[in-house]
């Protein structure tokens, strides 16, 4: 596994991030030569597109949803001047 100083990982941070994504190989972060992270690349596919309608079917609405809140008397723009 590739190891990194922590000094040379804020300064190639984004180089860092991207070689583990492209090669899959995880490089450990070290500070005074001891681990303090690993960076890894994802598991699993997270890059999947958004499907329209995913959730659909997932949510019970209950009671009138479209009607407002509170009496039009309430309303101080419906209030005549």
């Amino acid at each position: 596994m590739e190891t990194v100083a922590i000094s040379k990982f804020k300064a190639t941070c984004l180089a860092v991030l991207d070689r583990v994504r492209r090669t899959g190989r995880p490089v450990l972060v070290t500070r005074f030569g001891k681990p303090i992270a690993e960076i890894v690349p994802p598991s699993g596919d997270l890059g999947g597109k958004r499907k329209l309608g995913g959730m659909e079917h997932t949510v019970e609405f209950i009671g009138d949803v479209v009607s407002p809140v509170a009496p039009e008397s309430d309303w101080e723009a419906l209030r005549e001047r």
